[in-house]
């Protein structure tokens, strides 16, 4: 099977390049804005045009979630507007994709794990526009599948595994957020389980997904433990999400059921704390 991956040298994509060999049957081309931008509809067009591929993950996304409520016209084109390009062409050329979405659709007040099935609510412009390219992308290619992910991390580029060992080191005490509450996901999980399922090149191929690795923790739990895990004498403090304002709305509860995805797919889906201490061997 060809793959086009854009986004490729994001947290997912990067970790989908160093899974790639593991993958014999698979050939790819990985893409970043440099090569391709997504939300240049007629670039889009022409790229599909040169190539014919079977599946397109899609891995490019506006994450700057508070310079989004900024930046609102290119986190639109990049979010919403650019799944909706992908989709055509797929549509087009008999490609399957797959949309990686997010967490900061659900901004309800609920302390259940969301089901797929629930309401979205998305409070700032990253959410909003996430959501939008997910409506967008089901609507311009049926064979699209849209995984909703949350607190994305990774050995590959900027993250707050990353930040908290940097500034775990600087400093005698950090103030971290306890009352929003989720589950971390260590990006290569997310990028093995959607090769995973294109393996299994599914006849029913659409709709949405939920994963994230297995477990709850709040920030504070989860800087904890990484200082834990990396032996980093740095006293935390737990603060309330009001006394660390920021340009956009986190939500306070966004665990995601995954029973689904597993269900759907056989998929068995790691602990958190134990991929945690996968990703920090290799940092």
């Amino acid at each position: 099977m060809h793959i086009l991956v854009t986004g490729s040298n994001g947290q997912v994509g990067s970790e989908l390049q160093s899974l790639a060999n593991n993958y014999p049957n698979f050939s790819f081309v990985f893409v970043d804005k440099e090569d391709l931008d997504i939300g240049n509809q007629e670039a889009v067009q022409a790229f599909f045009e040169a190539d014919t591929f079977d599946y397109c993950i899609n891995c490019a996304a506006y994450t700057a979630v508070d310079k989004a409520e900024s930046d609102k016209e290119i986190a639109h084109l990049v979010n919403a507007l650019g799944p909706q390009n992908l989709a055509l062409a797929c549509q087009k050329h008999q490609t399957r994709l797959v949309q990686i979405s997010t967490d900061y659709v659900y901004h309800n007040s609920q302390n259940t794990p969301f089901k797929e099935t629930d309401a979205t609510s998305p409070h700032s412009v990253y959410g909003s526009t996430k959501l939008e390219g997910e409506t967008l992308a089901l609507s311009s290619n049926p064979e699209t599948l849209i995984i909703r992910t949350s607190w994305v991390y990774s050995s590959f580029g900027n993250n707050f595994v990353k930040t908290m060992i940097r500034l775990g080191k600087d400093r005698d005490q950090l103030s971290i957020i306890f009352d929003q509450i989720g589950s971390p996901t260590y990006a290569r999980d997310l990028a093995k389980a959607i090769l995973d399922i294109i393996q299994q090149n599914p006849s029913d191929f659409t709709g949405i997904y939920h994963y994230s690795n297995e477990g709850v923790c709040s920030w504070f739990d989860f800087a904890q433990a990484i200082f834990e895990l990396e032996e980093i004498e740095c006293k935390t403090n737990p603060i309330e999400t009001k006394d660390y304002p920021t340009p956009a709305k986190r939500p306070h509860f966004s665990l995601l059921n995954k029973n689904k995805i597993k269900a759907t797919f056989a998929l068995e889906i790691p602990y958190w704390r134990d991929s945690l201490k996968a990703c920090l061997k290799l940092l």
